[in-house]
């Protein structure tokens, strides 16, 4: 294969881990909000809690993502 399709292919792989993070945060803004209607009176530990973990996650996405441009650019 030429090296531009190659380059696409690894690219579009990279991307992959995308899907667990979209998955992930759907998952931490689910269960921060099942919380919180819960105990309301934690509300504010479990907010800080949820904005940490969301953080942490994007994160990863940000670095594939980096990733992916780096190989697809690079």
């Amino acid at each position: 294969m030429e090296l531009p399709v190659m380059k696409l292919l690894a690219a579009a792989i990279a991307l992959f881990p995308l899907t667990g993070v979209g998955i992930g945060l759907g998952m931490i803004g689910s269960s921060l909000t099942q919380s919180i209607s819960r105990n309301p009176g934690a509300s504010d530990k479990i907010t800080q809690a949820g904005i940490l973990l969301t953080a942490f996650t994007e994160a990863i996405g940000l670095f594939t993502f980096g990733a992916a441009m780096v190989i697809l650019f690079g």
